[in-house]
């Protein structure tokens, strides 16, 4: 009976190179997934946040200019003139956002380059 036990012990050196593949197939698989979805995920929140952005410098315009109109009584005169300052604001920002992104792309492929 000793002699069977013996035969059905697995082979440790075995199992690891086996565990190392498996690992090597997950790595594969997973990898490109995994780095694909991050970039998605980071495009479409830049997007979002160029959105926000613009759609906050013309409400900020909005209520300042309502306000100003409610307050002095006047035609809308200052309501168009804070909407136009906000959007003008909110593009500013956008280019802002869009050009700090584009610094950061730029830098991270130098240092793809580097290595």
């Amino acid at each position: 009976m000793e002699g069977r036990a013996v035969a059905e012990e697995p082979d440790q050196e075995r199992l690891a190179a086996l565990e190392k593949r498996i690992e090597a197939a997950k790595a594969v698989v997973e990898g490109p997934r995994r780095t694909h979805q991050k970039e998605d995920y980071s495009q479409a929140q830049l997007a979002w946040r160029m959105v926000i952005e613009l759609v906050a410098g013309l409400a900020i315009g909005f209520g300042i200019g309502y306000g100003l109109d409610t307050l002095f009584g006047t035609i809308p005169i200052f309501l168009v003139l804070f909407i136009l300052a906000g959007l003008a604001a909110g593009v500013k920002t956008m280019l802002r956002s869009a050009q700090e992104v584009q610094e950061r792309t730029a830098a991270a492929a130098a240092k793809r380059e580097e290595d």
